[in-house]
């Protein structure tokens, strides 16, 4: 089964939280209850997602964080590689392949056909896209007293 880590979902929804906020400073105990994850959770995936220039960290008393650049701006390429470092379908898929069986393989380059497909769809998606919609107003009839009554 392809799937990314729990942590990569977890960065994903600690990243939707900061960008329905964008200029506020969140602290990571904030962004835990509203994620509805662990602190330490938290505290673990903001680490890489501040060393990808993803988010920026704030020291002190009203220290915290938020996120680096508008959501817009921010693919799920981006959010999947600071996570769990550059994308690979397979060991040879990727940038730097240490595989025996490369000189002689003949699925490689359809391998990375097959990256290039998955990169090139995360990265058409942004996290400005990964926000829920707000809801929908219901519209409230309106009926008027007759005049004069």
């Amino acid at each position: 089964m392809l799937r990314v880590t729990k942590l990569t979902d977890y960065a994903t929804v600690i990243l939707v939280a900061l960008a329905r906020a964008p200029d506020r400073v969140h602290s990571s105990a904030e962004l835990a209850e509203l994620a509805r994850l662990e602190a330490p959770t938290v505290a673990k995936v903001l680490k890489p997602l501040a060393h990808a220039g993803l988010v920026e960290s704030f020291r002190g008393a009203a220290g915290g964080y938020r996120l680096a650049r508008p959501a817009a701006d921010i693919p799920l390429i981006a959010i999947v590689e600071a996570i769990e470092g550059p994308l690979g379908m397979t060991e040879c898929s990727g940038e730097h392949s240490s595989c025996e069986h490369e000189p002689h393989c003949g699925v490689q380059v359809h391998w990375r056909r097959i990256n290039d497909v998955i990169a090139e769809a995360l990265g058409g998606i942004t996290l400005a896209q990964m926000l829920p919609a707000p809801p929908a107003r219901r519209a409230i009839p309106l009926r008027l007293a007759p005049a004069g009554g």
